[in-house]
């Protein structure tokens, strides 16, 4: 029993916060509308266009709207209501939606828009996801973060899971247009929790959002190695080994066209299995390592996924990288959340939405490229273990994102970690660990 315990799923956060229950429930319901999305519209661009090229510029689209505003978003996160943030952002995002169910319902749907709605759909989650990031220190106690990102991990891997695979087999039977048309409805579900959360004001003495804001977050991003390591870490993994853009050409080549939704789903099978145990997650502490770790696995899984010609093995093998980047996202959560201060909180989660989203946009840039020059399965294995290389290259050039111990200061840079107040967090005889 001691031993179930220690690896079961912590549910304190949500018995304890109503905040975090309305946060929780509010993006479990859009993100399952959201996953039907992100299979129909990829779907939809090759059916009317035929291109790889067609399918891989969707990540092009999105890289400039997501960068411009991810980090103006946060700066806004730092300078306004974050609650209101969220949902503004929330209300724009279900307007879109139904743009594309609007654009689905012509006799000849356009290409055109699916481009222009997708990258406005980037600057609008590029506003709203810092301020939604930054929400969370706000909304628990610290010593409850790694138990509510779990938890959050586990809310979207269920989503991942259900909504490809069930947004596979509704485009594939009834088409796109059922598939946006539950995505809308879920917005409207959404907006109604983020409107009973309560107000989260910024500090009477933030920072109004300017560009001078957004310097010093880089600043301080670049004080930190430890920091450094955990975004070019999983920006290299996602630009190198992120596939999704030529899956649906891969599931032809396959001679596999049913398991298009499942391709997109497998992945969060393995990070589900990884978020139902993840009471283990609270006896690491060498966090840098485990997300370093944790990539060369992603890279690994994802060459072996190009390599074989079997569907079944392809999906096990996404379901094996699908765990290594929960792992590698639950510590890199847990050492952003835990040692950044509030009144950076939403800038450098504007930097976090950076490293977490503009490498899969390039990735698929990069995935339908090589595609196109190489084949489909070889852009995939070449890509695995180009992730293999960069992330050993990294951790060798920044070695103190390596030696990264949550028990101790930043031994590399010689300073104390902020807790959320700003004050200096304390070693367990109350003295600021300053080693």
């Amino acid at each position: 029993m001691h031993l179930l315990r220690r690896f079961r799923v912590d549910l304190t956060p949500l018995r304890t916060s109503r905040d975090f229950r309305l946060l929780w429930s509010s993006g479990a319901i859009s993100m399952f509308g959201t996953f039907l999305t992100y299979v129909a519209v990829p779907l939809q661009v090759k059916e009317i266009s035929g291109s790889y090229l067609a399918v891989g510029a969707l990540g092009a689209v999105e890289l400039v709207p997501l960068v411009v505003c991810g980090l103006y978003g946060g700066a806004l996160a730092d300078a306004v209501d974050r609650r209101k943030m969220v949902l503004g952002a929330e209300i724009a995002l279900g307007v879109l939606s139904l743009l594309l169910l609007l654009n689905s319902l012509l006799p000849a749907p356009q290409l055109w828009p699916l481009y222009v709605i997708v990258g406005l759909t980037a600057a609008v989650d590029g506003l709203q996801r810092p301020s939604l990031d930054a929400l969370l220190p706000r909304t628990v106690p610290r010593d409850q973060l790694t138990a509510a990102i779990s938890l959050g991990s586990l809310r979207y891997n269920f989503g991942a899971i259900a909504g490809p695979a069930l947004g596979g087999l509704i485009a594939a039977t009834v088409g796109v247009r059922v598939s946006y048309a539950i995505d809308v409805l879920t917005f409207l579900a959404a907006i109604f929790l983020l409107y009973k959360l309560k107000a989260v004001p910024p500090p009477s003495n933030a920072d109004k959002p300017s560009l001078r804001g957004i310097v010093e977050g880089v600043r301080y991003a670049g004080s930190r190695p430890d920091l450094l390591g955990t975004y070019l870490v999983d920006m290299a993994a996602m630009f190198f080994a992120m596939p999704n853009a030529v899956f649906p050409f891969l599931a032809d080549e396959l001679g596999a066209p049913w398991a298009l939704g499942l391709m997109y789903a497998v992945s969060s099978v393995g990070a589900l299995a990884v978020t139902l145990t993840s009471g283990w997650t609270a006896q690491v502490h060498r966090h840098g390592l485990m997300v370093a770790l944790s990539a060369g696995v992603w890279g690994l899984a994802m060459a072996a996924a190009g390599v074989t010609g079997n569907v079944w093995l392809v999906l096990v093998a996404l379901a094996v990288a699908g765990g290594a980047d929960c792992v590698s996202g639950l510590f890199r959560a847990t050492m952003w959340n835990q040692t950044i201060p509030d009144r950076l909180r939403g800038r450098m989660a504007g930097i976090e939405l950076l490293s977490y989203s503009v490498g899969p946009q390039l990735g698929q840039v990069r995935a339908g490229g090589m595609a196109t020059l190489i084949g489909v399965r070889p852009s995939i294995w070449s890509g695995g273990l180009a992730c293999v290389g960069a992330v050993g290259l990294l951790c060798a050039a920044l070695p103190a994102f390596v030696r990264y111990d949550s028990r101790r200061g930043n031994p590399a840079v010689g300073r104390d970690y902020p807790d959320q107040s700003g004050e200096p967090v304390l070693d367990e005889l109350g003295a600021a660990d300053r080693s």
